[in-house]
């Protein structure tokens, strides 16, 4: 028998041998249960959003202007996280933090078909939260926040649509950028200040 350390309590299990799944799917159940995850972690975890992620890194691998990848997606989670308590949108976590990761999901379908990447990002959204504990008022929120997240808000909604809309482009740190010069942004839209 092997013990198995966990807080407060010991647990212990019958292996016969180091490689056995069904142990080790009973070591993931058993923890999962005892330290949940958040409900956006799975995405981290998801193949077919592992698969996008990995697409879109190499298609930006030379691009000398912002990326789309793991950084920019968190950094538009964070800042929406910031936005979301200093202003008291009352938004959940997880509702945020779902959007911010699968917002840019699409931009390998924007380059290999032209697909405007709010709406194959939308489309890959759907797929990948169908398999989650979303619930389907939550996935369309999800959705249409993705899916106008490059759309100016054009009143002062106060919804997650808004919130990424205004993280993804707070995100960028013109102020810094190498390629400051040659790129399309028009000078009013971009960050000059460091604001989060």
């Amino acid at each position: 028998m092997l013990p198995i350390q966990y807080p407060k309590e010991e647990i212990y299990a019958e292996r016969k041998d180091d490689q056995d799944i069904l142990y080790y799917k009973y070591i993931i159940f058993i923890t999962l249960k005892r330290f949940p995850m958040e409900r956006y972690d799975y995405l981290l975890k998801d193949e077919r959003y592992l698969s996008h992620v990995e697409k879109i890194n190499k298609y930006e691998k030379d691009r000398i202007f912002c990326h789309h990848d793991m950084s920019h997606f968190l950094d538009v989670a964070r800042i929406a996280m910031i936005i979301n308590l200093s202003e008291n949108y009352d938004i959940p976590k997880d509702i945020i933090y779902a959007a911010a990761l699968l917002h840019d999901i699409g931009r390998d379908e924007q380059y290999e078909n032209g697909t405007p990447h709010e709406l194959a990002s939308a489309d890959i959204a759907l797929k990948i939260l169908s398999d989650s504990s979303y619930s389907g008022e939550e996935v369309q929120l999800i959705i249409k926040a993705i899916r106008d997240h490059r759309k100016d808000p054009e009143c002062d909604n106060r919804d997650l649509s808004d919130l990424i809309y205004r993280a993804d482009k707070l995100s960028r740190p013109c102020f810094f950028c190498p390629a400051k010069e040659e790129c399309n942004w028009p000078d009013n839209k971009m960050n000059h200040i460091l604001k989060y």
